[in-house]
């Protein structure tokens, strides 16, 4: 759009919205522009994603088709980015946040034992 057809759009829209309404107008529609916008980058995605599978799953074909012997560059980096990801399905929680939650639990616990253990534990060393 030129420059001259913005000033007409927006001098036709204030006279049929008014000062008042106007301002609502351009959110509602800026909004729904950025919704629409959102909407087809989630389903670029979501296509690239389902392309990728597609073609993880035929470069697994050939490998068994090879019987996984003499496999290409190609083929081999497909197996391995499967292997990680059945990995991360059966895994979901990366390794490194495991200790950190047990590291959260022993630092809950009391540095000293009860008073009863502790007198126990003083008379079974005498």
């Amino acid at each position: 759009m030129s420059f001259w057809e913005l000033v007409v759009i927006a001098v036709v829209a204030l006279l049929v919205l008014g000062p008042e309404r106007l301002p609502g107008a351009i959110r509602s529609v800026s909004d729904f522009i950025r919704g629409v916008k959102q909407f087809g980058q989630q389903m670029q995605a979501e296509l690239n994603d389902e392309l990728r599978v597609q073609e993880l799953h035929e470069k697994l074909k050939q490998a068994e088709e090879k019987g996984l012997l003499n496999l290409n560059n190609e083929e081999m980096q497909a197996i391995a980015e499967l292997r990680q990801a059945a990995a991360d399905v059966t895994n979901p929680y990366p390794a490194a946040a495991a200790p950190a939650a047990s590291a959260a639990v022993t630092s809950e616990q009391p540095a000293s034992s009860s008073p009863t253990t502790d007198s126990y534990e003083q008379h079974k060393s005498q």
